[in-house]
């Protein structure tokens, strides 16, 4: 797997079926659910894609929030298996920050599943505060931990 583009590209509309295609893959479970087309549509704009001709290597999706002038939201971001610890998901957050602040946000947020012992680790690693597990985050019985980086 080559990450020669590791910073990524801007996504565009239409790379909701690449990604639909490998999520559930990569993250060995059903979790498509979680990313609905709509994402890509309409936030397609701050969210980015990562790969080569070989295919992609993994992807972001990001959201300035239009309700929060000061903040921005990573709802998503999946790395394909093979191109793990080469510093991909690092330099799409990297990138994502640069798009954050060009809005003029100072803050980014983050969810995940207090399960997903991987993604707490890596969000710690990379500044973020971690809250949690929430109570109730998303609905009775469904407890998040939440992330916040000042950028």
């Amino acid at each position: 797997m080559h990450t020669d583009t590791i910073s990524g590209r801007p996504a565009r509309a239409d790379d909701y079926d690449a990604v639909a295609a490998v999520v559930d893959d990569w993250w060995g479970r059903p979790i498509l659910g979680a990313l609905p087309r709509l994402f890509l549509d309409h936030f397609h704009r701050t969210s980015l894609v990562a790969g080569t001709g070989d295919g992609m290597s993994g992807f972001l999706v990001g959201i300035v929030s239009p309700s929060e002038p000061g903040e921005a939201y990573i709802h998503f971001v999946g790395v394909h298996p093979e191109a793990r610890k080469t510093g991909l998901a690092r330099a799409l957050y990297e990138r994502f920050f640069e798009i954050a602040r060009a809005h003029d946000r100072r803050v980014v947020k983050a969810i995940t599943s207090p399960a997903n012992r991987t993604s707490i680790a890596f969000h710690q690693r990379m500044g973020f505060t971690v809250t949690g597990p929430v109570r109730d985050y998303n609905g009775p019985g469904h407890d998040l931990v939440t992330f916040e980086r000042g950028i």
